[in-house]
């Protein structure tokens, strides 16, 4: 049975969410402050990554932990005074990161990466956004042989584990695949499945266009003032108050305010990142990710976007862009970035949970709210799957992987 169904968020996974109810007969309403697109789905790295199986883990290892500590490198920032109110959830994180516990979540994460590249092709030829996307995956960078040689194994067990495509290279064949750089590197590993995009943003706009096309709305307004109306849910937009007999939050890191609000504590809390786009006359053939450095880099529209790791801070906190003085100066070591094509660094803040698996599904308590959020660093990669296992859940079908891994109700 139809109905009509309210979407906060209008990133990737909002707008794949509204979508997929759309697509099967809903009427949708999507709410947001600002146009599709244009928070954190805008200023990820721009990759679909297939190969994305195993969720970002809290390090253990001694050497990186004091890495850390001492704010050296690209990779990791913090805010001090954000740690107590992230210690909680911190702490959950560190202990769902012990091996075992951490084998069994990244089980669960694969299931759903799997579908990763397979659910963006459908709503890519839906929303006609095949020019945005390139198909030759994207590199791994080395500049030590130890890093090297640590990551072409772990690249060569998840690759045998999960029929993904890799190629190694050595020193000479990085530098015949890419002449862009301009330092010889130890060597490389390409993954070939996953996707890249030109421009992320506009992908997820075509997305929403997408919805509009089939039917959909697509509203300005305060996704945050979601409330219960009667025996459905009320939101105010720019063209009044709407309600529906049913609402999603897909507010990625805004919702942990509003399920606050609602009376929902989970562990969740955000990692925030920074990109900016350089002039580069020669710019990567694909997109490369520095992993000792903790950035990449990848051709874009706008230019080469270079973004950076996490910081833990408050969502709301200034700036602190030492994260993008640093990556600069490092991915100028590999590549001739040309001048930055803005005057300050984009911002953005990623929607985490503490045992890195996203919330899909019903609200335990109240009735027709549904959740579609914390996908961490992989919300723009997961976003078409999530949406139509969300889609599937609302209709009660056959869903497209078991919902059980990310229902709400595991955290209580």
């Amino acid at each position: 049975m139809t109905s009509h169904i309210l979407v906060l968020g209008a990133g990737m996974v909002g707008s794949c969410t509204a979508l997929h109810l759309a697509l099967r007969g809903h009427a949708v309403t999507l709410v947001d402050r600002r146009e599709p697109g244009r928070e954190t789905s805008y200023g990820n790295a721009g990759i679909i990554q297939r190969e994305a199986v195993e969720p970002y883990a809290f390090p253990r290892q001694v050497g990186k932990l004091l890495r850390v500590a001492l704010k050296q490198g690209a990779d990791v920032n913090y805010h001090l005074a954000a740690l107590p109110r992230l210690a909680a959830p911190l702490a959950r994180y560190w202990a769902a990161s012990q091996p075992q516990r951490h084998a069994r979540i990244a089980r669960d994460h694969a299931a759903l990466i799997a579908h990763a590249t397979t659910e963006h092709q459908q709503l890519i030829t839906l929303a006609d956004a095949g020019a945005l996307v390139r198909r030759q995956g994207y590199r791994w960078v080395f500049r030590s042989p130890a890093a090297l040689d640590a990551a072409s194994a772990q690249a060569c067990r998840l690759a045998e584990a999960h029929g993904l495509r890799i190629e190694l290279l050595d020193a000479a064949g990085m530098a015949r695949a890419e002449p862009a750089l301009r330092r010889p590197v130890a060597g490389g590993v390409h993954w070939l499945d996953p996707w890249t995009v030109a421009d992320p943003g506009e992908l997820v706009a075509r997305y929403a266009q997408a919805l509009v096309q089939h039917g959909g709305r697509l509203l300005r307004g305060d996704a945050t003032s979601l409330a219960a109306a009667g025996s459905g849910w009320k939101v105010r937009t720019d063209e009044g108050e709407v309600q529906a007999g049913q609402a999603v939050i897909a507010l990625g890191p805004w919702s942990d305010a509003l399920l606050q609000r609602l009376g929902y504590r989970y562990p969740l809390f955000v990692k925030r990142g920074y990109h900016r786009h350089y002039r580069s006359a020669t710019p990567p053939q694909v997109s490369l990710y520095d992993l000792e450095a903790g950035l990449v880099m990848g051709p874009m529209r706008q230019g080469v976007r270079v973004t950076t790791g996490a910081e833990f801070a408050a969502l709301d906190a200034a700036p602190t862009p030492v994260q993008m003085q640093r990556a600069e100066a490092l991915a100028r070591e590999l590549v001739d970035l040309g001048p930055p094509a803005e005057p300050e660094p984009w911002m953005g803040a990623r929607p985490c949970t503490a045992d890195m698996l996203p919330l899909i599904g019903a609200a335990p308590r109240h009735r027709g709210l549904w959740l579609n959020l914390g996908h961490a660093h992989q919300g723009f990669t997961l976003g078409p799957v999530s949406g139509r296992l969300l889609a599937e859940l609302v209709d009660g079908r056959t869903p497209v992987v078991d919902p059980a891994p990310y229902a709400p109700t595991r955290f209580g």
